[in-house]
């Protein structure tokens, strides 16, 4: 595996062949994507920390630019072309499977699949205000004044209950994102417009948690029916944080996904 910098993004790459391209969602980073590694093993995998996330804290002069999806979007691209990706499965979770539609509908040359966890095309009008709300108290007491309730809201009472480290490993996702980038994506993502799927005839395949709150089944299913190719899959006792909540349920799904595109 190699790490390198594009773009002030951090951008890992490992392995050869088709590629898969991984953008995680608000408050994640590159690991939202190691429980399914084993299922990239044959491909170029392409995991890229978004703009004001992670390590990635100061991309695109983030001090004074303010995020957007169509920024994030065109990041991305940016990431693909700096590889080489010419065509690729594009994977997201949350607000990155909001990122990966709009690829999807900017550049369908691009995009050979989708496979979305948690998945989006805009936050619901009540919740456009939470995510306002996030972003100031984030900047007034930093991450550890919110990590604890996401946590709590986020998770499944099972994996709250049951699966202590996916506790600890959601908790640290978050604690160690820069507030006032956390902040910028909270507000990109209120302010994120659906975009029109309609004409997408890439395959996809959309898998959620019964105990979902950001991203419930019937959304899932709503946004399926408007998409040519497209099947949902939810997943019980799971909430948000669906690749760590239900890794292995996540790794078959998405290794017979990928085998029925070739």
């Amino acid at each position: 595996m190699a790490m390198q910098w594009i773009d002030r993004m951090a951008v890992e790459v490992e392995g050869e062949g088709p590629a898969v391209v991984m953008v995680h969602g608000l408050g994640g980073t590159t690991n939202t994507w190691t429980p399914l590694m084993p299922v990239f093993a044959r491909r170029r995998a392409v995991r890229i920390e978004l703009p004001g996330s992670g390590r990635s804290q100061r991309a695109h002069a983030l001090e004074s630019v303010p995020l957007t999806i169509d920024r994030l979007a065109t990041a991305v691209r940016h990431v693909c072309g700096r590889l080489g990706v010419e065509r690729a499965v594009f994977a997201g979770h949350s607000l990155g499977t909001i990122v990966c539609m709009r690829l999807a509908h900017r550049e369908a040359a691009l995009v050979s699949g989708l496979l979305l966890y948690g998945p989006l095309l805009a936050p619901p009008d009540p919740a456009r205000a939470g995510l306002k709300q996030r972003a100031v108290k984030a900047r007034a007491e930093g991450m550890f004044g919110i990590a604890d309730a996401i946590v709590q809201s986020a998770l499944s009472n099972s994996t709250r209950e049951s699966q202590p480290v996916t506790v600890a490993m959601v908790r640290e996702s978050l604690m160690a994102q820069d507030p006032e980038g956390y902040a910028r994506t909270c507000e990109a993502l209120s302010e994120a417009q659906a975009a029109d799927i309609t004409p997408s005839t890439c395959p996809a395949l959309l898998i959620t948690g019964d105990e979902d709150p950001v991203a419930p089944a019937q959304s899932a299913r709503a946004i399926a029916a408007k998409m040519a190719d497209a099947r949902v899959e939810t997943l019980a006792r799971c909430g948000h944080w669906t690749t760590f909540e239900r890794a292995m349920e996540c790794r078959e799904l998405a290794a017979d996904f990928l085998a029925r595109l070739h």
